[in-house]
């Protein structure tokens, strides 16, 4: 029997323009790797012929809203999950649409991967270049360049070669070190999970073979150790009456028991006495796994509060530097008082100044407009009510990220990358 249990998770997002194929690919994964239930299959099947289609539209399996069903087109990010022996995968469908680019910040923002789909037949397109921005960005290591419905074009290795050219071209202003191309027909099934019989000259892998064997463990920081609290666990049992553990998710590094740290922001010091899960003690802890820390000392510890090496702290401070993506119907108000949310710490703060927004197609800075309003991308300047503990988000996509939440209406309105 194949034990799924221990396999890495791969997190990718896939985009491109509207009619691009992404559900369609998506679909088709689920589809040809046999992880879907019949039922689905069976629902997919039925709402394809009341479209009066005469093959299953696969696309269907990920549209989810009934808006999108009606339209045929992704609106929201939807999330599917599955796994293959190799790996298990989590993907974020997100909308092509220019109106809906926060929603492909919010499905990027945890992503390995990028998986961005071009039209065969149309090249690469303003969509193209905004989502692999957006991708550089937000600090994706790997970018997969699928250029889709090739039976469109005959197979045609001249189209595939002349897009791929133009990528990267384009490609030399982004921040990614890994950028792959693959020919594919998400709707006849071409190079998605198996080879293509269409396409000889082709001799790259498919993409189900590049997600599985794409290595990631190296995107994560193991080097500086940061471990913010959640919760103090104290059971106060007969069996655990002195107990006194403190829970969270590793952000970065690795923890071992003996090694010597600092309390932040009290600066105490200690010792790990030892590293608990819910499976029994451990010998380390790396990201992201959930453990329960003890130290060898009673210290004022409560949630909010980081857990770091003696020797490799992170930044501190009250004004912070940050990119954000507006969120919001409502423009910012540079006035009101916002709640951020950092690691497990919550403060309030303002707007202390507006820098520039960007241009999302080149990444150009537009200074002379001031007013950030949905889906704009800017670089603005916070002032926090208390000290932050932070690390860049380039660093340390954990502890560089930050969210703003309205104060009256406890709305998410930002999402920000810490410079």
């Amino acid at each position: 029997m194949i034990n799924y249990k221990n396999n890495e998770l791969l997190r990718f997002t896939t985009a491109g323009s509207v009619d691009d194929g992404k559900s369609t690919l998506i679909g088709r994964m689920l589809y040809d790797s046999k992880s879907i239930f019949e039922d689905q299959l069976e629902a997919v099947k039925k709402s394809s012929e009341y479209k009066g289609l005469d093959y299953v539209d696969l696309s269907l399996l990920t549209d989810g809203l009934k808006a999108e069903r009606e339209q045929s087109i992704t609106m929201d990010v939807a999330y599917r999950y599955f796994s293959t022996p190799k790996r298990k995968f989590m993907i974020a469908d997100t909308p092509g649409q220019i109106q809906y680019t926060r929603n492909m910040v919010t499905g990027a923002s945890t992503a390995n991967l990028a998986v961005i789909l071009v039209d065969a037949r149309h090249g690469i397109v303003e969509q193209t270049c905004r989502h692999s921005l957006i991708a550089s960005l937000l600090k994706i290591s790997h970018i997969v360049l699928c250029i889709n419905k090739m039976d469109l074009v005959g197979y045609s290795k001249d189209v595939y070669e002349k897009i791929v050219e133009d990528y990267k071209k384009f490609a030399t202003k982004l921040e990614v070190r890994d950028i792959q191309f693959i020919p594919i027909s998400a709707l006849m099934g071409d190079n998605v999970v198996d080879r293509s019989g269409n396409m000889d000259w082709y001799e790259g892998s498919t993409l189900l073979y590049l997600l599985e064997n794409v290595h990631i463990a190296s995107d994560n920081n193991h080097i500086d150790c940061r471990f913010p609290v959640q919760f103090v666990i104290r059971p106060q049992s007969d069996l655990n009456h002195d107990y006194r553990g403190y829970a969270g998710r590793v952000a970065s590094g690795v923890f071992m028991p003996g090694d010597e740290v600092s309390v932040l922001p009290s600066g105490f010091t200690s010792k790990i006495k030892s590293i608990d899960t819910f499976e029994g003690p451990v010998s380390e802890a790396f990201a992201p796994m959930s453990v329960t820390l003890r130290l060898e000392d009673e210290i004022d510890i409560s949630r909010g509060d980081m857990i770091v090496r003696v020797h490799n702290q992170p930044e501190s401070g009250q004004d912070i530097d940050v990119i954000i993506c507006w969120l919001s119907n409502h423009s910012m108000n540079p006035s009101a008082k916002y709640l951020l949310m950092h690691t497990t710490k919550e403060v309030k703060a303002i707007i202390k100044e507006i820098n520039y927004k960007f241009d999302i197609n080149t990444l150009h800075r537009i200074e002379d407009d001031k007013e950030i309003k949905m889906n704009d991308i800017a670089r603005i300047k916070l002032r926090t009510t208390q000290p932050l503990f932070y690390d860049s988000y380039k660093k340390n996509r954990n502890t560089g990220s930050l969210i703003l939440i309205d104060e009256a209406t406890k709305v998410t309105v930002a999402a920000g990358m810490i410079i």
